[in-house]
């Protein structure tokens, strides 16, 4: 395709989240409208919302590239992603969390949290968390756009993330939430649209139906390379061996790490506040689901199936097509796609990204200018929204930053490494806040520091896939972990912070149940 028509196809696009963008600014009256979008958003526009932002980059071009390597066992994410990320989390804490939101008036989760408890200093503390932490996320998935567009179309690095910050700060610094809303309806339907085609298109090209593809990916297992059979690869239509190195990756890293952290997402949970009735999240549940099944379902079939693809075309499987795990669905697309396919699919990559950055950003602004900062600049305007546009500015420039630092194969565990961590420090707070009346402020916060200290500790000292690359360990004992016993080193901080954060806040509660 001519630089012309992908240029015009772009600008169009960009032409319609001008709009989009304007019109949320246009509705944006006060820091309630930026916030939460005054409590009254469509309960379809909410769940596509939803989807889009639970659903990134790192999910495509990420977790796809992990899928062409560790086969269709990662498909128990996409089962959790629909079970977890959007059954439970509408029903059992979507609705409990909405009527909190309107009881206490919050706007942020950080303020849902410190209202409930009664504590400023735990609003402060998870929206510091938020500030801090939230960047790497966003960073991984401005990667992941980045990294697509640089294969695509063979743009520099350095453009294309420029290009991606400026675009996502130019619609969320002035609209707020409602301009985010907008935005990711419609880039939700793009995904949407993309992935079916892509479905549809993959069988096409390979020249073979379900059964007899999925027949010879189980029959090309002798191909899997020795280094990876030692790891415990048993095939792409298998689970690796229960107990391997692989096996903890993909079970406790990825699958636990995003399967359950997705209902500790402060972008994720404050959607359950934007709606006025129970009844519309009810609604919002169907549309959810089918987003995800459609959309991760997609990338996590395909991915695995790129093995025969590349075997057919190059005699070679995905990972020995590039050293770089996240270039594999990219690489895949720009071979076997038509070429008027790949510039639609960077419409794809873009609303994935951009609906997901957007979420991130307007986050970590609410954190800064509603949580940590809520006087600034409503000294004269008590319902400006400046301070918090002021965060999602010094956000977007701290993610920015952060990509020039991020290693290859990043995108999926940067990914699961950031869910994992909410998971352990927010969801024992967060589902004890909906459920359980004995909960204390200080069990609350008592489990917030331990969830996090833990899971830092476990990711500099014990988990040698975090341990290595950063190298404190290494720097002050010699050794990448303090424990090299398998399968000590391999088993993700969740697995050892969470049962630690829950067992905190239960204990710490019924110890100061009197002082509540």
């Amino acid at each position: 395709m001519n630089t012309l028509t992908l240029g015009i196809i772009v600008l169009i696009y960009m032409f319609f989240l001008a709009c989009l963008g304007y019109l949320g600014y246009k509705r944006t009256k006060n820091a309630g409208d930026f916030l939460l979008g005054g409590r009254k958003t469509n309960p379809v526009i909410m769940a596509l919302s939803y989807g889009a932002t639970f659903i990134s980059t790192s999910a495509i071009v990420g977790f796809g590239g992990f899928a062409a390597f560790y086969g269709m066992g990662i498909q128990w994410l996409c089962l959790l992603n629909m079970l977890v990320g959007v059954i439970i989390a509408f029903i059992f804490f979507g609705r409990k969390t909405r009527r909190l939101g309107v009881k206490h008036n919050a706007q942020t989760f950080s303020q849902l949290m410190g209202a409930h408890y009664g504590s400023r200093t735990i609003q402060i503390f998870i929206a510091v968390v938020i500030f801090i932490g939230m960047p790497l996320y966003a960073a991984v998935v401005m990667k992941g756009g980045a990294v697509f567009l640089e294969e695509m179309f063979h743009v520099q690095y350095d453009v294309a993330l420029l290009i991606f910050t400026l675009i996502v700060a130019a619609y969320v610094i002035p609209g707020g939430i409602k301009g985010v809303l907008y935005t990711d309806a419609l880039q939700a339907v793009i995904m949407v649209a993309c992935m079916l085609f892509l479905l549809f298109w993959f069988y096409h090209t390979l020249g073979m139906g379900f059964s007899e593809a999925n027949h010879e990916l189980t029959n090309i297992a002798s191909l899997v390379p020795e280094k990876f059979k030692e790891m415990g690869h048993q095939g792409w239509t298998a689970m690796p061996v229960s107990g391997s190195p692989l096996w903890f990756t993909l079970v406790t890293s990825l699958i636990l790490g995003v399967g359950i952290g997705c209902l500790a997402q402060p972008q994720l949970a404050v959607r359950f506040m934007m709606v006025d009735s129970t009844k519309q999240l009810n609604r919002g549940v169907l549309v959810g689901c089918l987003f995800i099944f459609i959309t991760v379902g997609t990338v996590y079939h395909i991915g695995p199936l790129t093995n025969l693809y590349f075997l057919k075309t190059d005699n070679l499987i995905s990972p020995q097509m590039t050293n770089d795990l996240d270039k594999i669905i990219p690489l895949f697309i720009n071979r076997a796609m038509p070429e008027w396919f790949v510039a639609v699919f960077m419409l794809c990559i873009l609303s994935a990204s951009m609906s997901t950055l957007s979420s991130h950003f307007h986050t970590m602004g609410g954190a800064f200018g509603a949580d940590m900062f809520p006087k600034l600049g409503r000294k004269n305007n008590p319902t400006s929204s400046l301070g918090v546009r002021f965060g999602v500015m010094c956000s977007i420039l701290f993610s920015y930053a952060i990509c020039y630092v991020l290693s290859a194969n990043i995108i999926a565990r940067g990914t699961a490494l950031f869910m994992g961590v909410c998971a352990v420090t927010f969801l024992p707070a967060y589902f004890c806040s909906l459920y359980w009346k004995k909960v204390t402020k200080q069990g609350a916060l008592a489990s917030m520091w331990v969830g996090l200290l833990s899971s830092l500790f476990i990711m500099v000292f014990m988990h040698k896939a975090e341990a290595a690359p950063i190298g404190i360990c290494k720097a002050l004992f010699g050794k990448d972990v303090l424990i090299e016993t398998y399968p000590w080193f391999a088993v993700d901080q969740i697995v050892f912070s969470l049962p630690l954060s829950v067992i905190t806040i239960v204990v710490v509660s019924l110890l100061t149940r009197e002082r509540k």
